[in-house]
C-alpha cells in the first residue's frame, strides 16, 4: 500500500513538472512579447533642452529664439540718451527743456551713434546703457543733412559692448528686422517687423533727408529715434529715425537711415572730426512750372544756374552762371546761365533731387552733369571738390 502511494506521488509530481515546462515554453514562443523601447516625457513636462540651452529657452519657436538671442546680445549696447537745453519763453525768461532718444555703441572706446535731432542744441548729454550705468557724453560731430550724430562717453579704460555693423546694401524686402530703443522713456524695448520697402527718399525737414531710407513696420515711436535696426544676426543695418504718423503715434510705417551711410559719416567724424562733403560749386534756382515758361526755357523743370563759385569745380568744368538780371514773381533772378537737368543719368527736377545726388558722392568723385545751354543739350564731366568746413 505504501509502495502504491509513493508511486502516485511520483506520477503527480512528474505531471506538474510537465505542465510547468509546457507553460514556460508556450509563453516564450506564442505568448506576449516584450514591447519595443520607447521614449516618453512625463505629462506636463518640458521639452528636453539642447546642450548649452536652458529649460526656459527649450520651448521657444525658431523665430522666438532669434528674437531672444538678438535682444540679449544687443540690448547692453543700446543707449538711452537724455539731453538738457535752455530755451526762452515769450517774456525771454530761460526755461529748461529735457529731451530723450536712443543710440547705440559702435566702438568699445565709447563712441555712440544717434540722430542729430536727438542731440541738436543740447547743453548737456547723459547716456544710460542697458546695464543701467550712466555716463556724461560729449558731442563729437554731426551730419545734419543725413540726421546722423556721433557722441562719446569716457569709460575710464573699461571697454564697452559694441554692436556689429552690417551691410545695408544686402537688404531685401520681406527680411526680418528688430528695433531696440526707448519709446516714451521705456528703456530697452524690443519691437519686430520686416523690411517693407527700400530706397525711399524721405525729407524730414527743410535741411534733412533720409536718402535710400529703409521702410519697416517694426513699431517705432517717439524715443526710438537714434536706436538700432538690426537683422536676424544681430548686425545693425539702420538707424531708426522717422515715422509716418497722421495721429502722432506709429502707423506701421517707420524709416531708418541705412547703416552704410552712417558708417561713412562716423568714420569721418572719428578720424577727422568733421564730415567730408562733396560740392559742385553752383547757386541754383528751381524753375519748374510757370517760371520755366516765363523764362522761355527749353525744359519744363530743372535748376537754373544763377552763379558759379569762382575757382570751384563747376567753373573749372566750364559750367556757366547767369549774365543778366530780370524780375519774375517779385524776385530778382540772374538768367542766361545753364539749366541743370541731370546727374550721372538721373533726372534733377528740383533742389531735393540735387541734394540726393550730391549726398551719394565724395570729394574727388567724377560725375557727369546734363545741362541745357540755350536749346542745346550737353553732358559735362566734373570732378567734385570738398566743401570747406564752417
Amino acid at each position: 500500500m505504501r509502495a502504491e502511494q509513493m508511486g502516485n506521488r511520483i506520477r503527480w509530481a512528474a505531471l506538474a513538472l510537465l505542465v510547468l515546462l509546457g507553460g514556460f515554453y508556450a509563453g516564450s514562443k506564442w505568448g506576449p512579447r516584450q514591447a519595443e523601447r520607447v521614449e516618453a516625457l512625463p505629462l506636463g513636462g518640458e521639452s528636453a533642452a539642447k546642450p548649452g540651452q536652458s529649460q526656459r529657452d527649450a520651448g521657444l519657436t525658431d523665430e522666438e529664439t532669434i528674437n531672444v538671442r538678438v535682444y540679449r546680445e544687443a540690448s547692453p549696447a543700446v543707449a538711452n540718451i537724455l539731453t538738457k537745453a535752455t530755451q526762452y519763453d515769450f517774456f525771454m525768461d530761460p526755461v529748461s527743456v529735457q529731451g530723450a532718444g536712443s543710440g547705440f555703441v559702435i566702438d568699445p572706446r565709447g563712441y555712440i551713434l544717434t540722430n542729430f535731432h536727438v542731440v541738436a542744441e543740447a547743453q548737456s548729454i547723459e547716456v544710460v546703457l542697458g546695464d543701467r550705468t550712466r555716463y556724461p557724453a560729449k558731442f563729437i560731430g554731426a551730419d545734419q543733412r543725413n540726421d546722423v550724430a556721433l557722441i562719446k562717453v569716457e569709460t575710464k579704460g573699461k571697454p564697452l559692448a559694441a554692436l556689429p555693423l552690417g551691410d545695408s546694401s544686402l537688404l531685401q524686402v520681406g527680411q526680418k528686422v528688430l528695433a531696440i530703443g526707448n519709446p516714451f522713456g521705456f528703456q530697452s524695448t524690443l519691437t519686430t517687423g520686416v523690411v517693407g520697402a527700400l530706397g525711399r527718399t524721405v525729407q524730414t525737414s527743410e535741411t534733412t533727408i533720409i536718402d535710400g531710407a529703409i521702410q519697416t513696420d517694426a513699431a517705432i515711436n517717439h524715443g526710438n529715434s537714434g536706436g538700432p535696426l538690426l537683422n536676424s544676426r544681430g548686425e545693425v543695418i539702420g538707424i531708426n529715425s522717422a515715422i509716418y504718423t497722421p495721429s502722432g503715434t506709429t502707423a506701421g510705417i517707420g524709416f531708418a537711415i541705412p547703416i552704410n551711410t552712417a558708417k561713412l559719416i562716423a568714420h569721418d567724424l572719428m578720424t577727422e572730426g568733421r564730415v567730408r562733403r562733396a560740392y559742385l560749386g553752383v547757386s541754383t534756382l528751381p524753375v519748374g512750372g510757370w517760371l520755366a515758361e516765363a523764362l522761355d526755357l527749353p525744359v519744363p523743370d530743372g535748376l537754373l544756374i544763377e552763379s558759379v563759385t569762382r575757382g570751384g569745380p563747376a567753373e573749372r568744368a566750364g559750367l556757366r552762371g547767369g549774365d543778366r538780371a530780370v524780375v519774375a514773381g517779385m524776385r530778382r533772378i540772374l538768367v542766361g546761365g545753364d539749366v541743370l537737368v541731370g546727374v550721372d543719368g538721373q533726372p534733377v527736377a528740383n533742389q531735393l533731387d540735387m541734394n540726393v545726388a550730391m549726398n551719394r558722392k565724395r570729394p574727388g568723385d567724377k560725375i557727369t552733369v546734363t545741362i541745357y545751354r540755350g536749346a542745346k543739350k550737353m553732358d559735362i564731366a566734373v570732378t567734385l571738390g570738398e566743401l570747406a568746413a564752417k
